[in-house]
């Protein structure tokens, strides 16, 4: 499936999750915020949230001082 993350297409296996979506990022272990169709995903939903064909998807993770850097 298609989806689009940070202003780009990304495409993943049909049924992935937030959390699948994560893993694929490189992205395991690192704190990172998602927001899907301009909804915020806590993170306790990363496991149980199945992504959608044209989901749009931001996700953005912390770097130091408390910055956040964009995909």
């Amino acid at each position: 499936m298609e989806i689009m993350l940070n202003g780009k297409t990304q495409q993943l296996a049909d049924g992935s999750t937030a959390a699948d979506l994560v893993v694929t990022l490189g992205l395991t272990g690192k704190r990172v915020a998602m927001e899907i169709n301009q909804e915020i995903l806590p993170r306790s939903q990363f496991q149980t949230h199945v992504l959608q064909p044209g989901d749009q998807v931001e996700v953005v993770h912390a770097i130091g001082g408390g910055l956040a850097k964009s995909l």
